[in-house]
């Protein structure tokens, strides 16, 4: 496996979620989500395909095989989604569970790779007489995982039985700045523009002069706040909150297409 050109080809996936979600579900409206949890779960779907479709989810995710997949998976889940909370750098978490019913037996090897490439919670369940009982167990692993942050993910009846399966992806981030950036006291309050042309007065902003690593392009401008790192020598990984804002005041539209049509033209 490239681990390169698979980070490139996950990439080019969540981007290509985001475009359909903002054209849909979310068209002008407020949006958070994680792109490597939906890989991460049509990943482990695709590990226990053997059919035709196994084609359709590799060409989705654009992956060569199943095992680049897997392999991409456990990179993930073992060395760069990691806690470094004890040694200074980021609290973090990044959980995959399966329940499936209990008169399904899944294949030895699927197990095996379920729980060795995606570390995930295998849970063998009874959903055709106690479906509400199997939602709650899934709310509750889900609260749990994400530190009480989420703590309801499936909605009452949502699961039923004729349910058989359910993949369930959990991500949790806390870390601080790696500089003091932003100090409470220079608090500014001033207009906030949306996206409909209205403008919303009195909105409090953060302020800072700090020194910051912020790379203009035509037409925007990248801002890169960088977490505090691991004290460990050894974790050479960096997290990173990058904010891209378009010069133009009704320019988000316009910047997402750009980074959208930026990523299709490198295939």
């Amino acid at each position: 496996m490239d681990l390169e050109e698979s980070i490139s080809n996950q990439t080019d996936v969540g981007l290509e979620i985001t475009k359909q979600l903002l054209q849909t579900e979310f068209k002008d409206k407020n949006m958070v989500y994680s792109p490597v949890s939906i890989h991460i779960v049509l990943s482990l779907i695709a590990a226990g395909k053997t059919t035709s479709d196994l084609d359709q989810f590799l060409s989705f995710l654009k992956s060569k095989s199943v095992d680049d997949l897997n392999s991409l998976a456990y990179i993930l889940v073992t060395s760069i989604l990691v806690d470094a909370s004890s040694r200074g750098g980021p609290c973090l978490n990044f959980a995959n569970g399966l329940w499936v019913d209990e008169s399904l037996p899944l294949d030895h090897s699927y197990e095996k790779v379920l729980s060795t490439s995606y570390k995930a919670a295998l849970n063998h369940v009874d959903f055709k007489s106690n479906p509400e009982g199997v939602r709650t167990q899934v709310n509750s692993w889900i609260n749990k995982e994400t530190n009480g942050l989420i703590p309801e993910i499936l909605s009452p009846h949502s699961v039923t039985t004729l349910t058989s399966r359910i993949f369930a992806n959990a991500l949790y981030f806390k870390a601080t700045w790696d500089d003091e950036y932003f100090d409470a006291s220079r608090t500014r309050k001033g207009e906030f523009h949306l996206l409909n042309g209205d403008l919303v007065k009195g909105v409090r902003f953060m302020t800072s002069r700090h020194r910051h690593s912020i790379s203009a392009y035509d037409g925007f401008k990248v801002l890169s706040l960088p977490y505090k790192p691991s004290r460990d020598y050894k974790d050479m990984r960096g997290f990173y909150m990058h904010l891209l804002l378009p010069d133009a005041r009704d320019g988000l539209p316009a910047l997402a297409e750009r980074v959208f049509r930026s990523s299709s033209s490198m295939e």
